[in-house]
């Protein structure tokens, strides 16, 4: 995936740079980029799923305690 962006004329760097930041952040290139910064066995992959999965359950519950 490709990110093009054009600087404007008038544009100061600090602008440009922010901006780039921030198409950065909305393509998810970003994420994508934390995602494969080590390696994370597949155990540890669905048992972060499943506890995701679980905090999501206990929200919609209305529970506010994780004991």
């Amino acid at each position: 995936m490709a990110i093009k962006m054009k600087v404007h004329e008038r544009e100061s760097i600090l602008a440009a740079l922010r901006r780039f930041k921030k198409l950065l952040e909305r393509s998810g290139m970003k994420k994508e980029l934390r995602k494969h910064e080590y390696y994370e066995k597949p155990c540890e992959i669905r048992r972060r799923v499943e506890l995701r999965k679980q905090r999501a359950i206990r929200k919609a519950m209305g529970l506010t305690t994780f004991s």
